[in-house]
């Protein structure tokens, strides 16, 4: 069963730093992407940033220069650096990967979030 954790939201002042992670674990065949999406209350889901198998990433226009998303193959970890943080960067963090698991189709998996907060 492949599983995504995440780990390192926390409460921080505006201008400070957080790093995310994200862990895929379980028997996996093959990652092509991997991101972060957020969702802040009352607002629709969106895509924070996302770096696919070949190293390429992309990032919403609202974060560019501040954050940097970084993969480790092999541990199957994603990393979101956030730095100049902004109180509208608060929200529910959750990674997502597409995979293809050892035994079975390739899918889309999420993980179960990792609250960011950001105060002014």
């Amino acid at each position: 069963q492949v599983q995504l954790v995440e780990s390192g939201g926390d409460l921080v002042q505006a201008g400070g730093s957080l790093r995310l992670s994200c862990a895929a674990s379980g028997s996996i065949f093959s990652i092509n992407a991997m991101g972060w999406y957020r969702q802040a209350p009352g607002k629709p889901r969106e895509l924070v940033a996302r770096i696919i198998s070949g190293g390429s990433a992309t990032y919403a226009d609202s974060v560019k220069g501040r954050f940097t998303i970084s993969r480790d193959n092999a541990k199957n970890t994603v990393y979101l650096q956030m730095n100049s943080l902004k109180p509208e960067d608060t929200g529910v963090y959750r990674c997502n990967a597409v995979l293809t698991p050892t035994y079975g189709r390739g899918a889309e998996y999420w993980g179960q979030g990792t609250q960011v907060t950001v105060s002014s």
